[in-house]
């Protein structure tokens, strides 16, 4: 019996020791027939990122510098990435078909200058009275506004990932008083997306020029005002020399994002830990860029009103709110498209939703704060 039980003992372990190293052996061939699986650390990768911004411009392209200067560091010069500025290899207005056909890897702009190809896409970059800053980047990171935003893309082959946030910019820059609606008769203003759309039905002529031909453009007269962004990048533009009035508030970019766009194909090839850097990066740019404008905007502000005498002025409230009226008839009548709708609902429903509770929170807040200076 007890010789039986040694022989049957010694029978399973090397059964046992037969099936572990088969399974052992089998993996191992598994691994090696399929080299996707693996991450070659030796490998480079190469990219161009275009921007609609004019090379090293504070805040707006400098944001795509630092991108891809993390992500260097980050891969141990794995990924490089060279930026190019506005018309350097493609003009400003041409970053999304460059990245869409693959002649580029990436670009760097804001999602409603492509409303003549997606007009849903101004949802991602600001619209009247929508989202603030801190709002939106909550609804497209967690409210689900970044897969609506994926979907939208995906036929152009284009993977867009949030890159910055100018926060609440500024109503823009004008050569004469603001009293009524009836002093924007005619004007002929650079405002885009459906800011420019609200300005249009107000009697104002909205045109979009490139951000590097703007302050040309004042000067000679090819326009009569200006929306760019807001003290910060105004003064860098040298704004005061070719306008007096500074309006407020920035009814039609409460939160204006930005986008990092990337070729689909050019980022499927890339492996999960580089993708994994990227997407990092770019979050990290995109908190930096906002409180680089926060630190940065008020100070610009004094300098643009006690250094250059510009004569900061207030929208009258019933200008504010025909902009509101108008802004929400356009929104309504947009709702016939399907996509918009889809995407609005999302928006509208988070902007509700988040509004409930800053009413008890941010906004008491800030109204308590106010009221004790």
């Amino acid at each position: 019996m007890v010789s039986f039980s040694v022989r049957k003992i010694r029978k399973n372990i090397i059964k046992s020791n037969f099936v572990f190293f088969a399974l052992f052996f089998a993996i191992s061939c598994s691994d090696s027939s399929n080299p996707e699986q693996k991450i070659d650390k030796q490998k480079t990768y190469n990219w161009s990122l275009v921007t609609t911004w004019p090379k090293n411009y504070p805040g707006l392209g400098m944001a795509p510098e630092r991108l891809a200067k993390l992500v260097k560091e980050m891969s141990d010069g794995r990924m490089n990435i060279t930026v190019y500025g506005a018309g350097e290899i493609v003009p400003a207005m041409g970053v999304f078909d460059a990245v869409s056909s693959g002649s580029v890897q990436m670009g760097h702009s804001g999602a409603y200058y492509w409303k003549g190809k997606i007009p849903a896409a101004q949802f991602f970059a600001g619209v009247p009275f929508g989202l603030n800053a801190k709002e939106m980047n909550a609804w497209v990171n967690r409210g689900g506004g970044l897969e609506i935003w994926r979907e939208l893309y995906e036929p152009f082959n284009i993977y867009p990932i949030p890159c910055g946030n100018t926060g609440t910019q500024m109503f823009g820059w004008f050569n004469k008083e603001i009293n009524s609606l009836d002093d924007l008769k005619g004007l002929k203003m650079r405002i885009p997306g459906v800011g420019g759309e609200v300005f249009k039905r107000a009697g104002g002529n909205p045109v979009n020029i490139p951000g590097g031909e703007l302050y040309t453009a004042m000067q000679t007269g090819t326009i009569d005002a200006v929306e760019w962004v807001g003290p910060y990048n105004d003064l860098a533009f040298g704004f005061q020399q070719v306008a007096k009035y500074y309006y407020y508030p920035g009814w039609h970019e409460p939160g204006s994002m930005l986008e990092l766009l990337v070729n689909d194909d050019a980022w499927n090839s890339l492996p999960p830990d580089l993708q994994a850097i990227v997407e990092t990066a770019a979050k990290a740019v995109n908190q930096d860029l906002l409180d680089e404008y926060t630190a940065s905007n008020n100070k610009a502000l004094k300098e643009l009103i006690e250094t250059h005498g510009v004569e900061l002025r207030k929208l009258p409230e019933e200008v504010i709110m025909e902009f509101k009226k108008i802004s929400d008839e356009i929104i309504a009548e947009s709702l016939n498209d399907e996509t918009i709708k889809k995407v609005h609902t999302s928006f509208q429903d988070f902007l509700d939703e988040v509004s409930d509770y800053h009413s008890i929170a941010e906004d008491a807040f800030v109204e308590a704060r106010s009221s004790s200076d």
